[in-house]
């Protein structure tokens, strides 16, 4: 159990950069969670989301605990993780059973049995479920039940989307957080994470697609009639927007870095320049700005092709009424809003977060999302049950599913 049951905490191991963001429970308000304190740092450990080099990533998670620890006051030792990189997948999967009480009646244990029924799927060695989402259910024939608990019937059916994942790439990530002595209270995709934070009912009910671009990856997750129905780590982030810079513009890496955070932009967001002009290190460069838009609109048309690929798999392209949010790091690239908007044919726009008080103007860029998503969850996720196995997952995503809409019925 907990120490401090009134304060949460969310930990967003990225790419580039570890972040923390601590939270309690608001004295004015019990159902919403104040801010109080972050911390973040580079993380040199990870490509792709996945962890390469144990040692540098369990020393980034200690310098954004410690910096976390400092500004909140709070002592650290467990937190809400986040799984990324392009090993996860996910796939959908069915659950069939036979309701053998006498009076036929759905109970609670027959619920769980048709999700335990549907996570029985043949999987590689090396893989393994991290979560189960239960989508809708049928009932003798009856579609899109959304809660069967006490109904009656005979036969009992699920559809579910389940997220699989690389055991050795968890095992490595669980051994970084064993190094910084960090427990995972739970564990969750990166971009279930930002959703809590920046969706609201009206847009889950709806259809909506969120993603999170980070550094080296972008997850994507959609959400309709208030399940997740896809989720999808494409391998394509910020880096390789900095990548391309230095490839184009013939530069150093860190310039180009520079030259993407200070001068990239998208879909005329700006006025025109000829020229771009940045120091770097005490020495200035000079580049033309016509060819360091065309190198980033090149790179992420190439991220929004991956993207409406995953829409067609699920023939949700152009078909979501909620649109396209978009947080990460990368979303605070000028005009990349109205770039997807036109790509896409969908409505777009940044993440915001919302309900959420405290000390949120430090937190509230879209690259903070993930981390105040998992401090979120962090509340939400009931405690003392192992963090493994099928079954875990399960139970805890329904749990967590009745209560968020419960705890948004404000929105």
């Amino acid at each position: 159990m907990r120490e401090s049951p009134t304060n949460y905490f969310g930990l967003d191991i990225g790419t580039s950069t570890v972040r923390c963001v601590v939270g309690m429970l608001d004295p004015n308000d019990s159902t919403k969670l104040s801010v109080i304190g972050h911390g973040s740092a580079k993380n040199i450990g990870m490509r792709k989301g996945v962890v390469v080099h144990v040692e540098d990533v369990a020393e980034a998670i200690i310098q954004a605990i410690t910096e976390a620890e400092r500004f909140s006051g709070m002592a650290i030792h467990e937190a809400t993780v986040n799984i990324n990189g392009s090993h996860v997948a996910g796939i959908n999967s069915q659950g069939v059973i036979a309701i053998s009480a006498a009076n036929r009646e759905i109970t609670i244990e027959d619920r769980t049995r048709v999700e335990e029924a549907a996570s029985i799927i043949q999987l590689p060695p090396n893989r393994e479920i991290v979560q189960i989402f239960p989508k809708n259910y049928r009932l003798d024939g009856q579609e899109n039940i959304k809660d069967p608990i006490g109904m009656h019937g005979v036969r009992l059916e699920v559809d579910t989307h389940i997220v699989t994942a690389s055991t050795p790439s968890l095992r490595n990530l669980d051994m970084a957080l064993e190094k910084a002595q960090i427990a995972p209270t739970h564990h969750t995709v990166s971009g279930l994470a930002a959703a809590e934070a920046v969706l609201n009912r009206q847009q889950k009910e709806a259809g909506t697609a969120l993603l999170d671009i980070g550094a080296g990856t972008t997850n994507m997750v959609i959400i309709e009639d208030g399940e997740v129905q896809h989720v999808a780590v494409l391998p394509i982030g910020g880096i390789h927007i900095t990548n391309d810079l230095a490839i184009g513009l013939k530069t150093d890496l860190d310039v180009a870095e520079a030259v993407k955070v200070q001068h990239a932009k998208l879909a005329e967001a700006t006025p025109k320049r000829e020229q771009i002009k940045l120091t770097v290190n005490d020495q200035t460069y000079s580049f033309k700005s016509s060819d360091v838009e065309m190198i980033t609109e090149a790179r992420v048309e190439e991220l929004l092709d991956y993207v409406e690929e995953e829409l067609r798999k699920i023939e949700r392209s152009r078909k979501l009424p909620g649109g396209v949010v978009i947080v990460g790091g990368t979303a605070n690239l000028p005009g990349l809003a109205e770039f997807a908007r036109e790509k896409l044919q969908l409505a777009a726009r940044i993440g915001e977060l919302h309900s959420i008080n405290g000390v949120i103007d430090q937190v509230n860029g879209p690259e903070y999302a993930s981390a105040v998503g998992l401090m979120l969850l962090d509340m939400l996720l009931p405690e003392g049950q192992s963090n493994s196995g099928p079954q875990y997952q399960n139970k805890t995503f329904n749990l967590a599913r009745t209560f968020l809409k419960r705890f948004k019925q404000s929105d």
